[in-house]
């Protein structure tokens, strides 16, 4: 997987790389589907879930820029496998899943992989986690129609945010935003196509 769908396409982050390569993908996917855990494309989890293609991950993954003293916050913890990356890399990570049975799920499976760096909580991702806020790096993993200003105020100065923006059944762009001092710069990368951000179940 890594060889193949993350090298080639020039992700070339040691510690993103390694982190991927260290975490069976296969834990985070139904029985029935394990057999393509490590295939070039997104899988469904339920509840209108899905775990992100390997190479999404790690294209967000080294944008992110995590350091081991970082801080950081997800939202949207899915399955937990993003999670788990971001657990290899960082101090501290927060994650939030609006849907119940994932965030029990995600919490179970992450302390069976000795993820005890991580922080999960059932609720609206799009309120962040404010009392512990703030964060060096956040990562959104649904796509809001636009960024939520909350997330941004969450963020660390500086700081920085990856996430996907865009409306459901149009172009989304992955966008980084950079907060420093002088202010906050967003930048779009790369089209890509995700569940949306909701607070609904």
């Amino acid at each position: 997987m890594v060889e193949r769908q993350i090298r080639r396409r020039e992700v070339a982050d040691a510690r993103v790389l390694a982190a991927m390569e260290s975490i069976p993908r296969e834990r985070f996917v139904s029985h029935h589907a394990q057999s393509l855990a490590y295939d070039d494309g997104p899988l469904a989890i339920g509840f209108g879930q899905t775990i992100s293609q390997p190479y999404i991950v790690a294209y967000m993954t080294e944008a992110l820029g995590v350091r081991q003293t970082d801080r950081v916050l997800e939202i949207g913890t899915g399955s937990g496998y993003q999670t788990a990356v971001l657990a290899r890399l960082a101090r501290e990570v927060w994650t939030v899943e609006i849907v119940p049975e994932l965030a029990r799920a995600a919490s179970r499976l992450l302390i069976e992989l000795g993820c005890t760096n991580v922080h999960v909580r059932q609720g609206d991702g799009r309120e962040g986690w404010p009392e512990s806020a703030p964060f060096d790096r956040i990562m959104v993993t649904a796509a809001p129609p636009e960024i939520p200003p909350g997330v941004v105020d969450q963020l660390a100065t500086p700081g920085r945010l990856v996430i996907p923006v865009g409306p459901q059944g149009a172009t989304q762009w992955m966008t980084i935003v950079e907060k420093t001092a002088a202010g906050v710069r967003e930048e779009r990368t790369i089209p890509v196509q995700f569940v949306p951000l909701t607070s609904e179940l």
